[in-house]
């Protein structure tokens, strides 16, 4: 095996990775993330990404959120408004929205486990 030809293709891959340019679509302010059990938080999503990751928690999402993404079991979100997509993993996880046309992916029902997520009148 010839090293310095394996060590010439990995610079290679490395100059065309840092190369790549960034996404075009990504949320305006960060990532809003919502971590715990029993929590119950009333939030302004501000076009970011609202992460909820735990067990029991409820999280009213008031203006729009860029997308939603709920892990763990028994979370509730009610957003306003989301823009790009909704993403569930866990069971029991309840994601209802008022305003948008988000992409829905639930993981969890893939799997087996009974999620609720819909847009609701607002």
């Amino acid at each position: 095996m010839n090293w310095t030809t394996v060590a010439g293709s990995f610079a290679a891959f490395l100059v065309a990775v840092a190369a790549t340019p960034a996404p075009a679509a990504h949320a305006k302010n960060g990532d809003t993330h919502v971590v715990g059990e029993g929590t119950e938080q009333t939030l302004d999503c501000g076009d970011s990404t609202l992460i909820v990751n735990g067990t029991r928690n409820t999280v009213n999402a008031k203006g729009n959120c860029w997308a939603v993404t709920v892990m763990g079991s028994s979370n509730t979100v009610v957003a306003d408004g989301v823009t790009h997509d909704i993403t569930v993993y866990g069971w029991d996880e309840t994601v209802y929205y008022h305003n948008g046309a988000p992409f829905i992916w639930d993981r969890g029902r893939e799997l087996g486990m009974t999620n609720r997520l819909q847009q609701v009148p607002g």
